[in-house]
């Protein structure tokens, strides 16, 4: 979780890869304060396509054999805690969108880093549906990696009136970590849910989180996040009571 411990030392995901000197002085200059989510949440979704997962059951060398940004068994180990949260927060009537990558027509500059860009199945546009994934669900194309850059999330949230979002989903160093940081940029707070998020790299997953959680965002488990979302419930509640 997000937060320091009492001697000052950071506790997050991926602090075990610091020097010791890293962490007192990470912890003395005051990063990684727990800032909370305000009073309207909403579950964001990132790109849980099967270009990114590939399927149950494969290795990482096989999923990239038929797409090449998977991630493999990362993906799916992760997909219980995902589905897990978009169900709580269905049943705390939060907002929960999802997004994909745009078609490669509009894949900008993607194809100058990877060779095998557009090189994928017909299917792997797809959101896996294990994620908790509907056909009604606000489903927003992005054509870079933010949730945020030219679409419309910003002006979709604000009329929600969402003011705090938790993310999800993949990569953690790529798309979760832009998305982040322009949600904490618009101003949102902002929660990443550790183990509903994945990479296909561990130390790029880790250490992401870590930052993330350092300056950015409160770093989570998925079931401390629904227990937040059960009381944030419970607040709503009591709200129409008093109504």
């Amino acid at each position: 979780m997000s937060g320091r411990s009492a001697d000052g030392v950071v506790e997050l995901p991926g602090a075990e890869l610091l020097t010791d000197e890293e962490r007192v002085a990470l912890g003395s200059a005051g990063y990684g304060r727990s800032m909370g989510l305000g009073t309207h949440t909403a579950l964001l979704v990132i790109d849980v396509t099967y270009a990114f997962s590939g399927h149950r059951g494969d290795s990482l060398a096989s999923a990239v054999a038929g797409y090449p940004l998977a991630c493999g068994p990362a993906a799916w180990a992760a997909m219980p805690n995902l589905a897990g949260l978009v169900a709580a927060a269905r049943a705390a009537a939060l907002p929960v969108i999802f997004t994909r990558g745009a078609d490669r027509l509009a894949a900008g500059r993607w194809g100058d880093k990877n060779s095998r860009q557009g090189d994928a199945r017909d299917d792997a546009r797809d959101i896996v549906p294990d994620c908790g994934y509907r056909e009604s669900d606000i489903l927003i194309e992005k054509e870079g990696p933010s949730a945020f850059f030219g679409t419309p999330l910003t002006r979709l949230l604000v009329g929600l009136g969402v003011d705090s979002v938790i993310v999800t989903g993949t990569t953690t160093s790529g798309c979760v970590r832009a998305t982040v940081v322009d949600a904490f940029s618009l101003n949102f707070k902002v929660a990443v849910a550790s183990d509903a998020c994945f990479d296909r790299v561990v130390a790029s997953h880790r250490m992401s989180l870590f930052d993330m959680g350092l300056k950015y965002a409160d770093v989570l488990s998925a079931d401390a996040l629904i227990d937040r979302l059960g009381g944030e419930e419970g607040a709503r509640s009591e709200a129409r009571r008093a109504d």
